[in-house]
């Protein structure tokens, strides 16, 4: 057997072994599914979320960004976020300099606007927990930080 056979036989016994010939399914597991409805807030704060992460991971704080800012936020709330940035050097709406791996939004019990809380997991360390507030009426998040609006 020359050398050219060897190799080429032993590449396939490689592949072969490492299984890189095998087809894999593209879902593992259980099927996962996600719902919400477009009147609901806490499924417009999660969009938000969902979306922005995504945003920003994907073209680092660019136009897509300001774009969901522009239509998820009051403008009041714009301008208060934009101060919040420039004094502490991060993204007002992660409260971070960097983008976490997961997020949840749990609905924290309002009556005269919605409150969520937003969990962002940034991996081995502890999660962060915000406190986000939108109106009922016009839908726009008028408030982010550690605790809501009413104290919660």
């Amino acid at each position: 057997m020359n050398s050219r056979t060897r190799i080429t036989l032993a590449a396939g016994v490689l592949v072969a072994a490492l299984g890189l010939g095998a087809t894999v399914p593209a879902s593992a597991g259980t099927p996962r599914s996600v719902s919400g409805k477009t009147s609901d807030n806490i499924t417009r704060i999660a969009n938000f979320y969902g979306a922005y992460i995504d945003a920003v991971l994907d073209e680092d704080r660019g136009d897509l960004g300001a774009a969901l800012r522009d239509h998820y936020l009051s403008a009041g709330f714009q301008k208060e976020l934009a101060n919040w940035e420039e004094k502490n050097q991060a993204d007002g709406v992660l409260r971070a300099q960097n983008v976490p791996l997961a997020w949840k939004v749990t609905d924290n019990g309002t009556t005269d606007h919605t409150e969520a809380v937003i969990t962002l997991t940034w991996g081995m360390s502890r999660p962060t927990t915000l406190v986000v507030d939108m109106t009922r009426d016009s839908h726009k998040i008028f408030h982010i930080g550690e605790k809501g609006v009413g104290g919660k």
